[in-house]
């Protein structure tokens, strides 16, 4: 299934004007469409660059302009704030911008309409082992954020090591509740369960009783977060959440 819906968004991404090399830049949260939307990509040789949900325009204006973004995703709404309307409101300081895409949108700029709703056509290439893959900003809390610019080899370089180091397998079940807009989120358990040809499961927003219970429903064996997620899960669980008594193996950072 997701084989199939990448075919289509990267078809439907080429009669948009996006070819090898051209920026994508992805804000949304962890939801299904972001899953796609990267492997799309990479069947067409184009660049992923996700971008945090928290971000708005000041920090969006300077990325989007820096790597001249063709294509630029969002959630129509996400907690409470539309950023269908501020993408719209960016525009005129987007001359690069070709395309602004809604998931969840119901209009013709939404995501199934503009990437789903066609038959697959013939793709080219795809990604070849150096090509820039993914282009992730830095915080940029010392200055403007950086491009940092990451290539299959390297992702992959992370998916082996990660895997070897935790004895991970096709068997197992991750939970993707750190941002997928954050190196965390996306190489250490999205591309990672791929890589394993083992289960995800995405959670969009944090909430620790909720998490445990998907734990413990799924059978999840691994995720990785900062501190805070560890300490809800713990503070969860004492609390009564049921024990997520399959968790194997936690990747802690920060």
């Amino acid at each position: 299934d997701l084989a199939r819906l990448a075919d289509r968004a990267a078809s439907s991404l080429l009669r948009l004007g996006v070819g090898r090399g051209d920026i994508v830049t992805v804000q949304l949260p962890n939801w299904w469409e972001f899953v796609v939307t990267a492997f799309a990509c990479a069947k067409i040789g184009a660049v992923m660059n996700p971008v945090m949900p928290i971000l708005r325009e000041r920090e969006l204006l300077y990325i989007l302009n820096f790597c001249e973004a063709k294509v630029f995703i969002v959630p129509k709404s996400y907690r409470g704030f539309d950023y269908a309307a501020m993408a719209q409101g960016m525009r005129p300081d987007l001359p690069h911008l070709k395309h602004v895409i809604v998931a969840d949108g119901e209009d013709e700029t939404g995501f199934e309409r503009m990437l789903l709703s066609s038959e697959p056509g013939r793709l080219p290439a795809g990604l070849r082992p150096d090509d820039i893959a993914v282009l992730m900003f830095t915080s940029g809390t010392t200055g403007e954020p950086k491009g940092v610019m990451h290539t299959s080899n390297s992702l992959i370089a992370c998916c082996k090591a990660l895997s070897g180091r935790f004895g991970l397998d096709a068997g197992d079940v991750l939970l993707v509740a750190s941002p997928v807009g954050h190196m965390t989120g996306y190489a250490a358990i999205v591309l990672l369960s791929v890589y394993l040809g083992g289960t995800m499961i995405l959670q969009d927003i944090w909430d620790a009783r909720r998490g445990v219970n998907l734990m413990a429903r799924e059978g999840v064996t691994y995720t990785a977060a900062s501190t805070p997620f560890l300490s809800d899960i713990c503070d969860a669980v004492k609390a009564g959440a049921p024990d997520p008594s399959s968790l194997r193996s936690f990747l802690c950072g920060g």
